[in-house]
């Protein structure tokens, strides 16, 4: 049963090799569950999950002509692929908030020096969160709405697009284009 298994893998990934688009469906049909339990199991979320499936399948699409049946099972040559994109994907994911956060870090360090509690230190922070404030109240609602569940809630971009219900890219240009406002407005009070 295993070998017919494996022997029907085989065939539909060497077909997909030929660029059959008919066997990578197939293949994805017979596969994709157990694959994206993997995925899910690594990364913890669904759409995360989601997302390392269908780059999955890209990287089948693309390398199915590299694979050898000789060095592995189809199951493993696919679920190694999988493991991998999720990584990649985690990798990516924390990316993605070090370099949201970095600024902000940088700022905080400068001028958060000591542990105990400054009068001058307290009073500057006052005028930055009273600057901050001014600056998002002049952000479009929606540009204020992705900032502030982006930093406030932590959320990421996937996350934020099916909170909001919109498309990633919009997400993620609200937030870039906020963040833009944001540094210049906080630069004149600066």
């Amino acid at each position: 049963m295993l070998e017919d298994r494996n022997a029907e893998l085989m065939t539909l990934i060497d077909r997909v090799a030929q660029q059959d688009q008919a066997a990578l469906r197939s293949l994805y049909d017979l596969t994709s569950s157990k694959l994206y339990g993997l995925a899910l199991k690594v990364l913890g979320k669904p759409e995360w999950a989601e997302d390392a499936l269908q780059d999955t399948f890209l990287q089948v699409w693309r390398s199915a002509a590299d694979y050898r049946a000789t060095l592995s099972p189809p199951m493993a040559w696919l679920g190694l692929m999988v493991r991998s994109r999720s990584l990649d994907l985690l990798r990516r994911r924390k990316a993605e908030r070090e370099h949201l956060t970095e600024e902000i870090d940088e700022h905080l360090a400068d001028t958060l020096e000591g542990d105990a509690p400054d009068p001058m230190n307290t009073s500057l922070a006052s005028q930055q969160a009273w600057a901050l404030h001014q600056c998002l109240d002049r952000l479009e609602h929606r540009q204020r709405q992705a900032v502030s569940l982006a930093y406030l809630r932590d959320l990421s971009h996937s996350e934020l697009a099916e909170q909001l219900r919109l498309p990633l890219g919009t997400v993620k240009t609200w937030i870039r284009r906020g963040l833009d406002h944001l540094r210049q407005c906080m630069a004149r009070y600066a």
